[in-house]
Order: structure tokens, then sequence, then C-alpha cells
């Protein structure tokens, strides 16, 4: 193939090439030196940013200092900070596909300017200034919307509520979480719990309080309850919902909320919602 691939100009090698993905013109470069030149040309990697692309640098926060597409490419896929640095936005290795962070300043968090419910502090694993943790409150509701315009089309996304559990936690696991996801012709829900499954702790728990928790588990919807999953970063993460991003753009809206239970909670830090494709 790479033997064929010579006999033609370097410029219609390349636009072979942007027909084709990411890691295909990364493995060309080590299958033929002589295709690297048209491999890492910027008609190729022109082709996997995204269309809107002045639109994105207008709005970044971060430095970038490039000298090719390709590298360019790559600091997207590190991700880079937008609009103000409350939002995080990266390109996906694989596909190329946008993603987003909506840092917890850019979400809407109930009672979150209220010192005895919310704290705003740093952490030195977020991509953001700063994080919000959770003091005490009893019914808690996070909201977050996201433009379809800042997403790749025709792309099924999974929305995921980033977070870290202290170690003075709780109330946390008293009663489920509802989540939902909601655009102009669907609305998705489900439930979660805010904390990993600890086994000990939930023996306890049925031994001493089971007739309350299955009482208070009876008022939210009904469904397999999800859990935190870790992330490489340091961080879990809950899967809120998924949804597809079709060819028009709309407002999606992201939500997790406990208002049924009215149980004192605390020790909650979020570092926001990432948007993700599938």
């Amino acid at each position: 193939m790479a033997t064929r691939m010579n006999m033609l100009p370097e410029d219609c090698i390349s636009s072979i090439l942007s027909l084709t993905s990411p890691p295909d013109a990364c493995r060309i470069t080590l299958v033929s030196s002589s295709l690297c030149s048209a491999a890492e040309s910027d008609i190729v990697w022109g082709g996997f940013l995204p269309s809107d692309l002045p639109r994105i640098l207008s709005r970044s926060h971060t430095h970038l200092n490039f000298s090719s597409k390709k590298e360019l490419f790559f600091q997207l896929c590190a991700s880079i900070l937008i609009d103000g640095g409350i939002r995080s936005f990266s390109l996906d290795k694989l596909s190329g596909r946008k993603c987003c962070v909506l840092s917890a300043r850019a979400l809407s968090i109930s009672l979150s300017n209220e010192p005895n419910h919310w704290t705003w502090t740093t952490n030195s694993t977020s991509r953001f200034s700063e994080v919000i943790e959770l003091k005490t409150i009893s019914n808690m509701e996070i909201d977050g919307r996201i433009e379809t315009e800042d997403l790749s089309s025709n792309t099924t996304y999974g929305a995921y509520l980033i977070i870290k559990v202290s170690d003075h936690s709780f109330g946390l696991d008293s009663i489920p979480c509802e989540t939902s996801i909601s655009n102009t012709t669907s609305l998705v829900t489900s439930t979660t719990y805010l904390c990993p499954l600890d086994e000990r702790k939930q023996q306890l728990e049925s031994l001493f309080f089971m007739n309350r928790r299955q009482m208070m588990e009876k008022r939210v919807v009904d469904g397999e309850c999800r859990r935190p999953t870790k992330r490489g970063d340091g961080w879990m993460e809950i899967k809120l919902g998924e949804f597809l991003v079709g060819e028009k753009s709309e407002e999606v809206k992201l939500k997790l909320m406990e208002v049924k239970g009215q149980q004192l909670k605390g020790g909650l830090i979020i570092e926001g919602i990432e948007v993700r494709p599938l």
C-alpha cells in the first residue's frame, strides 16, 4: 500500500489521509518514512480540527504556542481553558470530537454563595482555579447547561459529575440523588448515590438503619442506582446520563438533585460536569 501511495503527489496523499483518523495518520508515519511528510502536513491535521476552530480559539483562556496544525491538535487534546477559565475544552484523541467540562463556577448550585452551606476552595489536582465543597445542607440541586454548538454533531455524549468525597463526609448516601438530562425533545432520568460502595458501611447501615433507608429510597424514582467510579486524574465521576447531538443547535440541561430526604449532608467536593463522546 505504501509503495502505491508513494506514486501519488504529496498533496493528494495528504488529502486522502485527512479522510482517515488521527490514530491512522500517526500509524502511517511509523509504517513508511517516505509518507511521513504527507502524514504530518497541515492538510491532514487541519481536517481533524473542528470547523469552528476560530470561534473556539477566540474564547481561549490558555496561551497556545504551536508551529503546525498537528501540534495544535495535540495541545487541544490536552485541553484548554475557555470563557475566562470557567470551562475546559478538548478534543478526543481517537476521533477528534469535541469535549467540554463545565467547572463548578459554570454550574448553578443551590445556596453556593452561602458560606454556611458551601465553601469555594482550591484543589491541586483540579484543572480549574476553584472547586466547591459542601459544608452542610439538606436539599441539594446542581444544574448545568451546554449549547450543542460547543459539541460535535451526530454524536452520542455522556455527561459526568466530577467529584471527591472528603474524609469527614456525612449523609451523602442516606438517599439516592435523582439525575436528568433534557433538551427540546427528550428527558432521561436516573438515580445515583454520591459515594462509592463501602461494603462495611453498608453492612452497618443494614443492621441499624435498614427500615429508614428503605423508606427514604421509596421517595425517589425506581431503577438501579449508579455509583461513582474512579478516574485517572484522581477524581471520581458519576454518570448523569447520555444524549444525542444532532445537526440543529440547542441547549441541553444537566441536573442532579436530592430534595426529598431532608437529610443533612456534607463533605462533597465538586469540580464540575464533563461532557464527552461515547
